[in-house]
Parts: structure tokens; C-alpha cells; sequence
């Protein structure tokens, strides 16, 4: 019994001692947050922005410390350009002596500041981009996704397409389009569906005029026999309510999301009958720390939290866990540490798959609402698709 206490005290007494000794190490904590405030994704950054701080508070308990280091947080707008995206993650890791840096609102983004972290040897947590390649081919030993990755929207999505069902697919013409549709149909072969697809629209992510796209769109499935689907692979701004006015049901064609929507757009969805999956929506996720994320926001911004509020708040908890976890800022041990690390969330744990730091997670299969009880309440829950049922293949393996 004493030799039971002795070695109680002796490894508290050296837990103690760790974190007395992370306290003194070189300073605060720096944490880069680089996200695309101007340009078409601006929303999309200014929503992870408040959820990195919100999240920072929430985590430390207000303190905006760990083990008594203060954490800075150093954020940086890209614009949406890519060569601006690398180059200031740069200047965080180089100038600004950042331990870990979060980033960025697209793919196109994320992918050029992969080899800055593999230059620097730094943690880069990529949120929210989505393309397969940031953790597939394209990806390093210093790269963690906390976010969804394309396959995982599909998987979410495909399972709305219905026996028999011919579809389409209207998607911007970069990596993250063409990834989100790729993903899609290898989704659609993993759940062994019998589903076809007939048409594949690519278009550049400026277009505002969607007639002759959809055009084309109506003439691949208009004598189609069986359901007929146009998935909607897109971010900002997001076309549906463009296409929905257009009248698609006349030749009955449904249209699905994939990935899901900002608040802003749902808002306009209500009566318009769209499916899909979403990794995220307020009021589907029941746990403690949503409450506390879905009240706060609501106090703050007199909204919900919206997909990329819950996407910041995800990474900052990834970035937190894995520092307490290390007991150390050293990227060697924060990597040992975050592989095969799982760690609350908003939306639930989330697990840092080991081979290629993919975050593992549930998603959720939507339908609009006609009418909700408020101008927020706007999709109906499906059912929860656990990390267990998403057969997401392995992408990067790990020693690269």
C-alpha cells in the first residue's frame, strides 16, 4: 500500500516537474492562423477566425494559457492567393517564430503551404481545405487535418443518391471541384451503388451566370429513366439557389450538396428539397462542448455557429490536445504525440488516423426543412453516419 502511494506521489511529483519545466521553455506559444479574409472565401475565414478564439477560450478555461504559457495568436490574410498563402507561412514559421500554424481557407492554398511546413519542420494543421491530396500524395509528416476530407463529404452524400439513379455533377474548375467529384464517384463505389453518372460540369469558381451550365446539365438527364440528381460540389459563394430558380424540378431533377452549406445560403434553401451531407450543422451534435459553442456565438453574433466557426474551434482543440499531450512545443514530439491522438470537438471526438494524419469523424445526412420554428432552424437530421461506416481509404503513409 505505501510503495502504491509512494509511486503515486513520485509520478504526480514528475507530472508536476514536466509541467514546470514546459512553463519555463522559451516563452509563449505562437500559433499562426492564415486564412482567405479577402476574397470569395472571406466568410469562410472570418468564421474560422471566431472559432479558433472561441475555442482558445473555451480550452484554457479564459486563461489563453497552457501549463503557464501564454498563447499568442498571430493571424494572416491571404487573400486567396496561393503564392501569398506560402509565402506567409513563411514569414510565420521564419519571422514570427510560430510553433504550429492553422490554414487555409482553400485547397488550392493548403496545397501551396505543404512544403513550407516540411522546409520549416513545423506543425501544419490544414482547416478548412478539404482536397484528398493535403493528406493523400500530395502531403508530409507535418501535416494534420482536423477537418473532413473530400471522400468523407462523398461518402455523406452518396448515400442519397437512391437505387438506379443518373447523375450529374456541377463542380468549379480547380482541385477542389475536381477532387470533390472524384471522391464522389469512388464513394459511390465503396457503398457498391448502382447509380451512374451521366455529366460532369466544370466551370470557374468566378462564374455568376449559370444558364448555359445548366443547360447542358438538363440535357444529359432529361430522358434519363430513374431518378435524376445534380450534386452541387461548390463553396463560396454557393450556386443552388441560382440553379433551384431555374426550375430543375420540371424535368425532375433533385438537387444535392455535398459538403454542405454556410448558414447564409440555407437561410434561402427552405421549399427548395435538397439533400446531401454535411460535417457539421448546430443543433445536430449533442455534447456539452457544442452547448457551450452554439450559446456563446449566439450571445456574441446573435447567430449559430456556422460549418467553419465549429472547423477553427476543431483545429485549436487539435493544437491544444497535441501540445498537453507532448508536453512540449518540439515538432518530433507533437507529431508523436497527435498520431493516433483523439480529442474532443464540437461536433465530437475526432481521431488523427497514425498513417496520414487524417482526422476521423462523423458526418450527417441532411434534408431541408419547408418550414422550421426561426429563420436558423432550416435542416432536418437524417441520420449521424459514424467514423466506423466511413470506409475513407488510407491517403499519405506515414514516414514521408
Amino acid at each position: 500500500m505505501f510503495r502504491s502511494i509512494a509511486v503515486t506521489l513520485g509520478a504526480v511529483a514528475a507530472m508536476s516537474a514536466a509541467g514546470a519545466a514546459f512553463a519555463q521553455s522559451s516563452g509563449p506559444i505562437r500559433i499562426a492562423l492564415i486564412a482567405s479574409k479577402t476574397g470569395p472565401s472571406e466568410t469562410y475565414a472570418r468564421d474560422t477566425e471566431r472559432g479558433v478564439r472561441l475555442g482558445l477560450e473555451y480550452l484554457t478555461n479564459n486563461t489563453m494559457a497552457i501549463n503557464g504559457r501564454k498563447i499568442e495568436l498571430i493571424v494572416k490574410d491571404d487573400q486567396f492567393k496561393p503564392e501569398l498563402s506560402k509565402a506567409l507561412l513563411a514569414e510565420a514559421y521564419g519571422d514570427d517564430k510560430a510553433d504550429i500554424a492553422i490554414g487555409t481557407s482553400w485547397s488550392g492554398g493548403a496545397l501551396a503551404m505543404m512544403p513550407v511546413a516540411a522546409e520549416y519542420r513545423k506543425i501544419f494543421i490544414a482547416e478548412p481545405a478539404i482536397a484528398d491530396s493535403i493528406t493523400g500524395e500530395k502531403s508530409n509528416r507535418y501535416v494534420f487535418r482536423a477537418s473532413r476530407n473530400s471522400f468523407q463529404d462523398a461518402l455523406a452524400t452518396a448515400v442519397t443518391a437512391g437505387k438506379g439513379a443518373n447523375i450529374a455533377f456541377l463542380a468549379p474548375d480547380y482541385v477542389y471541384g475536381r477532387d470533390g467529384v472524384k471522391s464522389f464517384k469512388e464513394a459511390l463505389a465503396a457503398i457498391k451503388s448502382d447509380a451512374k453518372v451521366v455529366h460532369e460540369e466544370y466551370i470557374p469558381l468566378s462564374t455568376s451566370d449559370f444558364t448555359a451550365s445548366y443547360q447542358r446539365i438538363v440535357d444529359a438527364l432529361k430522358d434519363k429513366q430513374g431518378p435524376k440528381k445534380l450534386y452541387v460540389v461548390w463553396g463560396a459563394p454557393n450556386p443552388i439557389k441560382k440553379i433551384a430558380d431555374m426550375g430543375p424540378e420540371r424535368y425532375g431533377i433533385q438537387i444535392g450538396s455535398v459538403g454542405g452549406a454556410s448558414l447564409d445560403y440555407l437561410k434561402n434553401w427552405p421549399g427548395l428539397n435538397v439533400e446531401g451531407g454535411t460535417f457539421y450543422y448546430y443543433n445536430f451534435p449533442k455534447n456539452k462542448m457544442n452547448d457551450w459553442l452554439v450559446a456563446e456565438h449566439q450571445k456574441r453574433y446573435k447567430v449559430p455557429p456556422d460549418l467553419f466557426t465549429a472547423g477553427g474551434f476543431t483545429a485549436i482543440a487539435a493544437a491544444i490536445e497535441g501540445i498537453r499531450k507532448a508536453g512540449s512545443t518540439d515538432t518530433n514530439k507533437l507529431i508523436a504525440a497527435m498520431e493516433g491522438m483523439t480529442f474532443d470537438t464540437p461536433k465530437g471526438p475526432i481521431t488523427f488516423r497514425k498513417e496520414d494524419h487524417q482526422g476521423m469523424q462523423s458526418q450527417y445526412y441532411f434534408r431541408t426543412k419547408k418550414a422550421g420554428q426561426d429563420e436558423w432552424d432550416l435542416l432536418e437530421l437524417v441520420r449521424e453516419i459514424p467514423a466506423s461506416e466511413m470506409p475513407v481509404p488510407i491517403g499519405r503513409r506515414n514516414g514521408n
